[in-house]
């Protein structure tokens, strides 16, 4: 089982707001998941980025595989 680190896109039509979410790579983008670790409001200024670092480095050290959008969020989280 491939675990991601992914968006899940949330919101209203042309108001997106995002979800970070770990998820089965199989799963759809917004469909299950098994646990949420953050959120991402680009629409803010500046952009907002909320994680709960110690959930991510914990799945991180566990194997799940960051998408590349999630992964430059997580660095400007400072994680």
């Amino acid at each position: 089982m491939a675990v991601k680190i992914r968006l899940r896109r949330m919101g209203a039509k042309k108001n997106p707001f995002y979800r970070i979410v770990v998820a089965d790579s199989r799963y759809p983008r917004d469909g299950r998941f098994i646990e949420e670790i953050g959120y991402y409001n680009p629409l803010a200024e500046p952009a907002e980025v909320k994680v709960d670092a110690e959930k991510a480095q914990k799945w991180i050290a566990n194997g799940a595989q960051p998408t590349d959008t999630v992964k430059d969020l997580l660095k400007r989280a400072g994680v």
